[in-house]
């Protein structure tokens, strides 16, 4: 019997099987000793093969080859990863300049992570109504920063629904990955889209100006208008996992685009000389903030870890 995992509660995964009966299933105990360094071998979107129990729950015994997925370090700081979400059409990253601050920092490893992996993103400016004028200025600095390299970008209040018409209709009949810290504003976004969802919303410690976390688990919802949202909980810091040095900046498009000039074929873009991607830097061609956060991550693969924050 086959399946699609559509919630994972820790242990226990729930799997939609091809008839439409939804089984709890726990992996077979020898799984885990596959090459799979991961917190989470198996992740919601994954399609699974079944042996059933006498007792009605299953075992999950195979995992099908994934078209793609979405993967960052563990919180935990070890050399294992965590595996997001698996075979989806789309990332929809939900981004606040305030109320908590997303750091751009973490807008790129996640746009770079999503490019290593042949995953599309959106950027989802969301809790427009809050912003004061400074706030609005920096939404729109990054708008036209990202506008500027590809990724399409989305003005949102979830709260009152201004954009929500335009977002559904990014979201028809693809399964659609929503990530962010928490606090930006995912379970609000879901409760709007899919109701019957009734996600419970958190809110943001103004002492900290960070959100607490709600979702606890990951799980895929069905949308009215056609198409799945994957739920997961809020993301402290975007750790990269199994991106190597000389690879990190193809995930940067523009640095990847420049990088052709480059007087040497194997040029880090730090100090070499006749480097084309310092000289847009200093022109202000690529954007400084998109340049620092590729010398971060070269930093986190130097010294193996990643800094929460991010």
């Amino acid at each position: 019997m086959k399946g699609l995992v559509i919630k994972n509660t820790g242990s226990w995964y729930t799997v939609r099987t091809d008839e439409g009966r939804l089984v709890e299933s726990k992996i077979k105990g020898n799984f885990r000793l596959r090459d799979i360094r991961s917190t989470n071998p198996i992740a919601v979107g994954d399609r699974v093969k079944l042996e059933l129990n006498p007792e009605g729950t299953a075992f999950i015994s195979e995992i099908e080859d994934r078209k793609n997925y979405m993967i960052r370090k563990a919180s935990n700081l070890s050399k294992q990863s965590h595996i997001i979400a698996a075979n989806i059409d789309q990332a929809m990253l939900i981004v606040t300049v305030n109320y908590p601050i997303t750091t751009t920092v973490f807008i790129d490893r996640f746009l770079a992570t999503a490019e290593a992996y042949n995953v599309g993103v959106r950027l989802i400016f969301n809790k427009t109504d809050r912003f004061r004028q400074a706030d609005r200025e920096a939404m729109e600095k990054l708008i036209a920063l990202y506008t500027g390299i590809d990724y399409p970008c989305f003005r949102l209040c979830a709260r009152s629904g201004e954009g929500m018409e335009a977002l559904k209709e990014e979201l028809r009949d693809k399964i659609t990955l929503l990530s962010g810290h928490s606090g930006v504003g995912k379970s609000t976004i879901i409760n709007k889209l899919a109701p019957e969802a009734n996600l419970k919303t958190g809110t943001i410690s103004e002492y900290h100006n960070k959100g607490m976390h709600t979702t606890t688990f990951s799980e895929m919802i069905a949308l009215p208008g056609g198409g799945y949202l994957i739920d997961t909980p809020g993301i402290k810091g975007f750790g990269t996992f199994e991106l190597e040095d000389t690879e990190i900046s193809h995930y940067f498009r523009e640095i990847f685009a420049c990088s052709g000039g480059c007087k040497f074929g194997n040029c880090t873009h730090r100090h070499e000389p006749g480097c084309a991607v310092l000289q847009a830097v200093h022109e202000e061609t690529i954007s400084l903030s998109r340049y620092k956060s590729y010398l971060s991550i070269l930093k986190d693969r130097e010294e193996s870890k990643y800094r929460e924050e991010y």
